[in-house]
């Protein structure tokens, strides 16, 4: 049986509603995710929710809930979300389901007869947010060096995990494996982090109860990440399906934002490597939204809604905004100007009224319809056209490759801005008032149509609504294939739909 493509977001913390953070990797794994699928590919696309550790807890009980009860609204919250947005998940996983306990305590149990889990004490500086230890030499300002706040110090029995026998193997990984960590940048950053040498890994907490319980010591429960990090396991099928594991793992791509990079590519192969178990082919780190230059934060009330961010663009306009905006790997700023004049600019101006003004010239001219002989006609306007196109299939599988979303969406959009100055340059209203419907004014409308039709193929895992939408116009109807993205596919003879105009000019 083929390997699945399996590509994960990571599983998002319950203590508050998704936001805009949230919506940027769950979009940019929905993209992969239904690019893949038209290349025919067998896809698993995994997300979800983080549900155990002392913040949780602790969010509990401030909200006069108990932690289940908490985690439950929750996560219904992001699953509700995720639909409101067409994300396409094979799975959602949930930390608190049964089946990521048995694999938790499944893996548990394979490394700690490795000889990697060994029980010691621990003491350090512990951020609560970030569910994370830290030295003296860590800490910036006395703070957490990663979100701020302060920490507390604490000393307790622990559980630890062999990290620092696997230094030498995970550079051995990151220089063997170039793609292992991307961008390019984040794998230095990780290189510099692991070079300096890694200490081993408190992995159990003793002093809260909501949690996995260690095997064999339900005293203790498991540190929060080396439960977090399991999920991916668990959904493939670890504990309870050896043949869909063997299909599923190991992942393709884990898209996760930049603040967790370092869990994911140093502590996550390194437990892997531990279990003998195959390790993911890539870990992607993203980077993070500020709005007008600012960090978003609820106090300042700067926080991106994104159910009212979709509701004022649309759902379709807004995925498009988040994967066009910025280079994926990058920082980027959110404005709502920025947001529109992007949408204005590619979606309203160019591709939107490519559509409606031929398909609007083709009803008046030839009650919106083409035939067969209207794609024969050789003239040099058109090859230079159909020349845009030529090596774009290709460039774009590449750019997916490097999960380069903003670059597909450049190659789409120029050969959309080609058709566009094709049609004023050859403008077919006017030879259609001198020689009326002959086979040039029908052969400019075919290959401006034909752009439609490409550029729908290559939008719709951006677009999937609205790319479905302009293809059933030109009488095309089921689901999008890579192998139709070749010209010269146009169905003929076939009739245009014109329509209401598929974008609205956004008020600025």
């Amino acid at each position: 049986m083929a390997k699945s493509f399996y590509i994960t977001t990571p599983i998002y913390y319950v203590n508050d509603k998704p936001h805009i953070g949230h919506a940027y990797t769950t979009v940019a794994c929905d993209v992969l995710a239904r690019f893949r699928r038209l290349q025919g590919k067998d896809v698993f696309f995994l997300t979800g929710t983080d549900e155990h550790g002392r913040k949780i807890q602790k969010a509990a009980e401030n909200n006069s809930s108990d932690a289940k009860s908490y985690v439950d609204r929750f996560a219904k919250i992001f699953q509700d979300a995720w639909l409101a947005l067409n994300i396409s998940n094979d799975d959602f996983i949930r930390t608190t389901q049964e089946r990521h306990y048995k694999a938790v305590a499944k893996f548990w149990q394979i490394v700690n007869d490795n000889g990697d889990i060994y029980k010691g004490k621990y003491s350090g500086w512990y951020c609560v947010p970030c569910e994370t230890f830290f030295s003296d030499e860590q800490l910036v300002d006395g703070k957490c060096p990663d979100c701020g706040r302060e920490v507390e110090w604490m000393e307790e029995e622990s559980y630890f995990f062999r990290l620092s026998k696997y230094t030498q193997p995970l550079l051995e990984l990151y220089n063997d494996k170039k793609n292992f960590v991307m961008p390019d940048f984040r794998r230095n950053e990780v290189i510099q982090f692991v070079s300096q040498g890694l200490k081993d890994l408190s992995i159990s907490r003793s002093k809260f109860s909501w949690g996995i319980k260690v095997p064999d010591d339900p005293g203790h429960v498991i540190y929060v990440w080396f439960d977090a990090l399991l999920n991916y396991l668990t959904a493939a099928g670890f504990a309870e399906d050896e043949e869909k594991f063997k299909r599923i793992w190991p992942a393709d791509v884990h898209v996760v934002g930049k603040e967790i990079v370092r869990f994911h590519a140093v502590i996550w192969p390194a437990m892997l490597m531990s279990a003998k178990l195959p390790l993911p082919k890539m870990v992607f780190g993203h980077g993070w939204w500020t709005m007008e230059g600012e960090k978003m934060s609820k106090s300042k009330g700067n926080v991106v809604d994104i159910w009212a961010l979709s509701k004022d663009v649309g759902v379709d306009p807004m995925r498009y905004f988040l994967m066009k905006a910025v280079p994926f790997g990058q920082d980027g700023d959110f404005s709502y100007k920025g947001l529109k004049e992007i949408l204005n600019a590619d979606l309203a101006n160019d591709f939107g009224n490519l559509l409606n003004r031929t398909a609007s010239m083709l009803e008046r001219y030839n009650n919106s319809s083409l035939t067969e002989a209207d794609k024969l006609f050789n003239k040099e306007s058109f090859v230079k056209l159909r020349a845009i196109f030529d090596g774009m299939k290709e460039r774009i599988e590449k750019h997916y490759d490097n999960l380069s979303f903003s670059f597909v969406l450049e190659e789409i959009m120029t050969l959309i801005k080609g058709a566009n100055k094709f049609l004023d340059e050859t403008a077919p209203w006017r030879s259609f008032k001198e020689k009326g419907f002959d086979l040039e004014v029908a052969s400019t409308f075919y290959h401006v149509f034909e752009v439609v039709r490409l550029s729908s193929i290559a939008l719709y895992p951006f677009m999937p609504t609205i790319s479905k939408d302009v293809l059933r116009r030109l009488s095309i109807y089921g689901e999008p294939s890579w192998s139709e993205f070749s010209w010269g596919l146009l169905p003929m003879p076939c009739k245009i739909e014109k329509g209401e105009p598929i974008f609205k000019r956004l008020e600025t």
